[in-house]
């Protein structure tokens, strides 16, 4: 079908839950033959596009690839994406579900550690006596970088996060980590706490567009449908 608007949803989770209840109040009922397995389905009254269930981060990058039209995902997913994909994606509206923050969390018991400012004096001293660099655990290198390097802290070493990044300070994996919370309750119960000035980055779930589509009137006007208008 010509300009097929190819839409792309989070598959799994109260992510996916709450994308499906946004096309339902704007009028766009979805209807697949697999039932809940089914990875397709079509929009009952959008008949030019096709919705495709994927990995909240694999919306990004395929946004950016150009194979997806437009999809909902996590802002926090696109801010740690490359620039070059950034710059092929637009944001169309901030939505109001998916919201958590991007945090440094450090041990409760790191009683004289309340600020980045602090933690740069840790790092040092992990430098000058311990003859190591202070490693910090993570799923968002280039964001935790990025907030570092703004804060003039450059001591420390990031550590690849593959599972639940709370508890590598307690396997001995990492001494900090930054990571992303809701409610904070994961953190608390793994005794973590927030740096006072440790937010990175406030996130939410939002309607993203490729700018490459955004330029097709046809996909552009079918896209607007999706978002309401």
């Amino acid at each position: 079908m010509k300009d097929l608007v190819v839409i792309g949803l989070p598959s799994k989770g109260r992510l996916k839950e709450s994308a499906i209840n946004f096309l339902e109040k704007n009028n766009l009922k979805l209807t697949s033959k697999g039932g809940d397995r089914d990875y397709f389905a079509d929009l009952d009254n959008l008949s030019n596009a096709k919705v495709i269930y994927l990995h909240a981060r694999e919306i990004i990058e395929r946004l950016g690839d150009g194979t997806l039209d437009v999809g909902i995902s996590g802002l926090d997913l696109l801010r740690e994406s490359s620039n070059s994909l950034q710059k092929k994606v637009e944001t169309l509206k901030e939505l109001n579900f998916g919201k958590a923050n991007l945090v440094v969390a450090i041990p409760n018991d790191w009683i004289d550690v309340q600020t980045v400012a602090d933690l740069e004096e840790v790092s040092f001293y992990f430098r000058d006596k311990k003859n190591s660099r202070l490693r910090i655990a993570t799923k968002y290198p280039n964001l935790t970088n990025k907030f570092f390097a703004t804060k003039g802290v450059t001591q420390y070493r990031l550590i690849s996060s593959l599972g639940a990044t709370e508890t590598y300070p307690f396997t001995g994996s990492s001494e900090i980590i930054t990571d992303i919370t809701s409610t904070g309750s994961t953190l608390k119960a793994n005794n973590l706490r927030i740096l006072k000035d440790g937010s990175i980055l406030q996130s939410c779930a939002c309607v993203l567009a490729s700018k490459k589509s955004l330029r097709n009137k046809n996909k552009k006007k079918t896209i607007n449908l999706f978002l309401g208008k």
